[in-house]
């Protein structure tokens, strides 16, 4: 690769960073940059303002302290922060500038960085400054840590001290765990490596494990017609408490999940879901892009309305790989699905705000909390959209043609050359595959908030499978359309039916401590009993209140699953095993 060469033959221009630290226990790496300034008067080092995978700004600048500057004589440099994530260098037209500073890592989740004794976890996103100027230039960092740590990363490197990028974005797209605990277990295939790392304890099987993940490799490298690395890294880690959460990277992923104890056990299909959503990420986000995302802009928002593209389809094909390799079997594919339809038809925002409006929106709460009418989840509605779509280029193709098609089409022409596509791209694929116009689907439950039990029921229909509608099983929710959420004051109101006489009464935030005279207790069925009024006795920000709750007319917070028809044609059970490559 030309950017090795180019650093092992002392290239001036590129960025060379120097990691190392005194006292892990104080979570403090000394970092130093190392750069060119010959014919600059000021420099502009820069940490990104978010990290790619996660859309809202974050504040990575808060862990930087004890900046300088120096020349190559050793001279101190002046400079001062222009803003809170930008720090100019005054360079009085000297060669080179070495800028040192300290980073804060005690952040252990997908996207952050953690130094302690047992390890130097780091995104180095969090953590390395870049200028604007030289923000394509290849980087080297140097590692000056235990020698008896093991290196797990995505980079080319020499001599195993030293990592190598072609440019800022390839650095920053690349985590690294370094420990002398990691675990490693690597295989091949197909030509590529893979390698799984561990950071933390666990007790899974390597045999029940490497299988598994052949199996969803090969049915995502087989419908996306080749792997496009030689190497992927999955980089565990594995803390003892539960924790849920992954970040794509161009050849690597880091998942956090935990606790480690239940990995083989009750969290064992959660581990390897999430580890199949992420690999498909390889595709789609890391390759097919959005044009708002190309290329990235580190310093501000990167707007764009395909979430349900990057996000909600590769969450409908995570599990759908696994039940197409047989690595889950019906009963468990279905039962995920069910969790989105819980998820999603629980959710007020999906009267409010469409897929478009959400994804673009994720800059502002897509994350948090706040006005939950403001917004769906462009990972639950985005995977039931997507599971509309498959169907329904199914349907309408006779199986000729399904998202597969899509998505291969996407990989060619925009995947594969740079290119960003639009919600429109995807819209055009549609209708040119299918030979049916697509503008109402998109209008209606993509650009609309248009309510999907019936479109989707109909389109289950072609599988031999349909919706069942079902209440809730949580009286308050069902007969009274609230739902709260046990903590140690009492019921915390979450969600409020919009329909049902509670809207009037109570509100979201206020704490229920007494049903009919006894304090909550979380069997809530057995206090609620035949009540057909209930008295409650609520704390609303300080205030003491009573107040009286009347049962609703209708059922509240209906729930709907996905369920196999009674009696079915011979059509539709080879529609079904041409969805799920399972027989019916």
């Amino acid at each position: 690769m030309k950017y090795i060469k180019l650093l092992t033959s002392g290239n001036i221009n590129c960025m060379q960073y120097t990691i190392s630290y005194q006292n892990p226990l104080t979570h403090f790496v000394d970092i130093e940059v190392s750069c060119n300034a010959a014919g600059k008067h000021l420099l502009n080092f820069l940490i990104p303002a978010w990290r790619p995978g996660r859309y809202e700004l974050s504040n990575y600048a808060e862990n930087i302290s004890s900046f300088n500057a120096v020349d190559e004589n050793g001279d101190h440099l002046p400079f001062k922060k222009t803003s809170r994530n930008c720090w100019q260098v005054a360079t009085r037209g000297i060669q080179a500038v070495n800028v040192k500073y300290q980073f804060y890592a005690n952040q252990i989740n997908a996207g952050g960085s953690m130094l302690d004794d047992q390890q130097l976890y780091l995104n180095f996103i969090n953590c390395l400054m870049y200028l604007e100027h030289q923000i394509m230039e290849p980087c080297l960092v140097s590692l000056k840590i235990n020698p008896a740590y093991k290196i797990a990363c995505g980079l080319p490197n020499r001599n195993s001290r030293q990592l190598i990028a072609r440019d800022y974005y390839h650095l920053v797209d690349s985590p690294m765990i370094a420990s002398d605990k990691l675990k490693h277990w690597k295989f091949q295939q197909h030509g590529v490596s893979y390698n799984l790392w561990f950071m933390g304890s666990h007790r899974l099987y390597k045999p029940r494990v490497i299988k598994a993940f052949k199996s969803f490799i090969r049915a995502q490298t087989e419908t996306m017609g080749g792997f496009p690395e030689p190497n992927y890294h999955f980089l565990f880690q594995v803390p003892a408490t539960k924790i849920y959460h992954g970040v794509e990277h161009t050849n690597s992923t880091v998942i956090s999940l935990g606790p480690g104890s239940e990995l083989h056990k009750t969290r064992y299909h959660d581990f390897l879901g999430i580890s199949s959503h992420e690999l498909f990420h390889v595709w789609n986000i890391k390759k097919i892009r959005p044009k708002g995302l190309l290329p990235y802009n580190f310093k501000a928002e990167n707007y764009f309305e395909e979430g349900f593209v990057a996000e909600g389809l590769t969450t409908y094909y995570g599990d759908l790989f696994l039940v197409k390799s047989g690595v889950i079997d019906l009963k468990q594919y279905f039962k995920e699905l069910n969790k989105l339809f819980k998820r999603h038809f629980e959710n007020d925002g999906r009267h409010y705000s469409s897929l478009v409006e959400s994804s673009r929106d994720l800059w502002v709460n897509g994350y948090s909390g706040g006005d939950q009418r403001r917004k769906v989840s462009i990972y639950g509605k985005g995977a039931i959209v997507g599971l509309m779509l498959d169907l329904s280029l199914r349907r309408i193709s006779q199986n000729q043609y399904s998202l597969d098609d899509v998505m291969r089409h996407l990989w060619k022409q925009f995947g594969n050359t740079d290119q960003g596509y639009s919600v429109n791209n995807i819209e055009m694929l549609c209708t040119q595959l299918s030979g049916e116009n697509f503008k109402t689907f998109f209008h209606n439950f993509i650009y609309g908030v248009t309510p999907l039990e019936s479109e989707l029921n109909s389109l289950l229909d072609h599988v031999g499978c349909y919706l069942v509608e079902t209440p809730s099983k949580q009286s308050l929710k069902k007969l009274f359309g609230i739902w709260g959420s046990s903590e140690d004051e009492g019921l915390v109101i979450k969600q409020i039916d919009a329909t049902s006489p509670a809207w009037r009464l109570v509100a979201i935030g206020d704490v229920i401590t007494k049903i009919n005279g006894k304090h909550v207790t979380k069997n809530l069925n057995k206090l609620l009993g035949k009540s057909s009024t209930l008295r409650l006795q609520v704390n609303r920000k300080g205030r003491k209140l009573r107040i009286s709750v009347p049962r609703g007319k209708a059922g509240f917070f209906l729930q709907y699953k996905v369920a196999k028809q009674q009696r079915i044609t011979e059509e539709q059970r080879s529609n079904f095993r041409a969805w799920l490559n399972h027989k019916f």
